[in-house]
């Protein structure tokens, strides 16, 4: 509940302090990650300070690869008034395991390209049914 003396923020004010976006800040209320505190009589939007800590916590998420939607899951265990720290491990943990299979995947390819450039030739005869010999005549053809 606000008290007497909360400052409330205009969403303006919000993105000025968070550099998040007026369109952004929107979309997440509208996700249900965050809540307006109330509205002016004009109709604008008050958030409560405590917007601040959740923007920036959705934001470090996003850059740690989290989704919208875990990262609502998340909040919605912290606004049940538990720590989501095992959620968020969970999820990190399955994170780490995506990017070793894309790291995977990458240094497979790498090597897949490196053995096309180290044999490459300027081949002018070729078929009129070949765009590039070089990349069509592999063995997956």
């Amino acid at each position: 509940m606000l008290t007497q003396d909360e400052k409330l923020f205009l969403i303006g004010q919000v993105t000025d302090i968070s550099g998040i976006s007026i369109r952004t800040i929107r979309y997440y209320e509208s996700l249900g990650l965050l809540k307006s505190s109330k509205r002016t009589e004009g109709g604008f939007r008050q958030f409560s300070v405590d917007v601040l800590t959740r923007l920036a916590f959705i934001k470090r998420a996003q850059n740690l690869g989290l989704s919208l939607e875990e990262i609502g899951n998340i909040l919605k265990v912290y606004d049940q008034g538990q720590t989501p720290c095992g959620e968020i491990k969970e999820k990190l943990e399955d994170k780490l395991l995506q990017i070793d299979h894309q790291i995977d995947q990458l240094l497979t390819l790498r090597s897949e390209i490196k053995g096309l450039l180290s044999g490459w030739k300027d081949l002018n005869n070729h078929h009129e049914d070949t765009i590039c010999p070089i990349i069509q005549n592999t063995s997956e053809s």
